[in-house]
């Protein structure tokens, strides 16, 4: 058979191995080549961090930046009333955390007198639950430009399907749960 005008004379689109090869290179061609020290001292950071590495990979990969500060609840704290100690192990992984931390509680907790025990640099109460998306995108942007945060470079750490919608509506740059963040079991999302 010969081929139509505008033919290249190549091999058949229709061929399984043609186009096997050309989703081989496009994907070998999207994927960064990173030099091997920027991996090691991205493996360094993530464990500076207290984020394993493909948590850290995944965060960098999707915003396309570092990140500059950590959003805890108080949920992903493990603390439920005004008082209740933090967990020592929690209360340990916090005290090495080389970013700045900041704090959403939930209802019925004081965020100052939690967020002074955590040394967090903001404290403030989470959008309560079934708030709409708009208003919970509005009370994120506005703590984000009031601590002068780029939304992007804020992971939160958090428990709730309600703290990972604000996360999502605050256009943060994601979101683990404190279980993932603090015993190292795989919940990330």
């Amino acid at each position: 058979m010969t081929a139509g005008i505008g033919h290249n004379g190549g091999p058949s689109v229709a061929s399984t191995s043609w186009r096997a090869h050309c989703w081989r290179r496009a994907r070998a061609d999207l994927l960064p080549v990173l030099p091997v020290e920027v991996v090691r001292t991205r493996v360094r950071r993530a464990k500076s961090l207290g984020l394993d590495y493909k948590t850290y990979a995944g965060v960098r990969a999707t915003t396309g930046r570092d990140l500059v500060a950590f959003l805890f609840s108080s949920n992903a704290l493990g603390v439920f009333r005004d008082g209740q100690p933090l967990d020592r192990g929690r209360a340990e992984k916090l005290d090495i955390l080389p970013l700045d931390r900041h704090l959403g509680v939930g209802p019925g907790l004081d965020a100052h007198a939690l967020g002074l025990r955590i040394e967090a640099v903001s404290a403030r109460p989470l959008p309560v639950f079934g708030s709409q998306w708009a208003v919970m995108r509005n009370e994120a942007k506005a703590w984000l430009h009031a601590q002068g945060l780029p939304g992007n470079a804020v992971l939160m750490i958090g428990e709730t399907d309600h703290e990972r919608e604000l996360m999502a509506a605050g256009g943060l740059a994601g979101f683990i749960t404190g279980t993932h963040y603090f015993t190292g079991e795989n919940h990330a999302i």
